[in-house]
């Protein structure tokens, strides 16, 4: 068998696993592949999962690991490289590491359907390795973007510094945070949601639950709102082409 894989902490939820398997019986493959997860409290016991695991093929790789991972890697993508985070990993048969991002991928295809003219501007909630992909699918759209985070530094702002017309200039909200995803889905990123109109595109990384509290928020304000379902499809896919 082939194995694949998620690599990530606490990832029982995983949408990849469900994703892959299903996709392995629809395509008649599921005697070929398996996809499994590989939960792990610490990426330094990154190396045993390689050791004990000789069929793998490919992974995915998810918080807290996107930047972690890549010391442990023999090479990046160009794009992972300019990005700084690897969401997807290709080992090739000599054992070579290979780090790629299709991240962004699937958000500028998940986002670009909702896009007017005057969505010209983005606030990034966080500044992880979810959010630098983010940011390099903005470029790639030439949307320009500032990311909100606790501590005010370059290119970055802090949530107390969020004006409302900071909001009649930034258009796209996206929240790169983990806070509310399930089951903690009580929690929202510390934004003043009543500034959102429907000009606005609330986009939150977060599919589960299905609409989070920073979606019903913006929602509430007649914003546009877009979870992260699709782009997880879309990026799946991409995964997939890489890997085989």
């Amino acid at each position: 068998m082939k194995k694949l894989g998620l690599l990530g902490k606490n990832i029982g939820y995983s949408f990849s696993r469900n994703y892959f398997t299903d996709k392995f019986k629809n395509e008649g493959v599921a005697n070929v592949f398996v996809y499994e997860n590989y939960d792990i409290d610490s990426i330094e016991k990154f190396p045993e999962i390689l050791k004990n695991t000789p069929d793998l093929i490919g992974l995915n790789v998810t918080i807290p690991y996107k930047e972690a991972v890549i010391p442990f890697l023999d090479e990046l993508s160009e794009d992972a490289t300019q990005i700084g985070a690897v969401n997807t990993i290709k080992i090739s048969e000599n054992g070579t590491l290979i780090g790629h991002n299709t991240d962004y991928y699937g958000f500028v295809k998940s986002l670009k359907p909702l896009l007017q003219s005057h969505h010209k501007k983005a606030l990034i909630l966080g500044t992880g390795g979810a959010a630098k992909a983010i940011a390099f699918g903005l470029k790639k759209l030439d949307i320009e973007f500032v990311f909100v985070s606790r501590e005010k530094k370059d290119n970055t702002i802090s949530y107390n510094q969020l004006t409302k017309e900071i909001f009649n200039e930034y258009h796209i909200v996206i929240n790169c945070t983990p806070l509310g995803t399930s089951p903690k889905t009580e929690l929202f990123p510390d934004i003043p949601y009543d500034y959102f109109t429907p000009n606005h595109i609330a986009f939150d990384l977060i599919y589960n639950p299905e609409k989070t509290e920073f979606l019903k928020k913006a929602e509430i304000k007649k914003a546009v709102i877009k979870n992260g379902f699709d782009m997880l499809v879309f990026q799946a896919e991409k995964a997939w082409k890489i890997w085989n």
